[in-house]
């Protein structure tokens, strides 16, 4: 299910990520729900939610580290 709005977002992103962080969780995973809709493309089984969550949360990662608690950018 992709996102249109950061509203969409889960409780766990728009909480604890900064607006910024949050477009890039949304911009990866709505990516990755594309590219991965064949299961033959996704590794261990793991759904297509799941492996769009995993790509959008390296994503963000790639750009911001968290620092004692608080997610900054790099």
């Amino acid at each position: 299910m992709p996102y249109d709005t950061l509203y969409e977002l889960p409780a766990a992103v728009k909480e604890n990520l900064p607006k910024h962080a949050q477009e890039i969780y949304k911009e990866a995973f709505n990516s990755a729900w594309d590219e991965y809709a064949d299961p033959e493309k996704r590794r261990d089984d793991a759904s297509r939610e799941e492996t769009a969550h995993r790509v959008a949360w390296a994503a963000v990662k790639h750009s911001y580290q968290k620092i004692d608690g608080k997610w900054a950018k790099k």
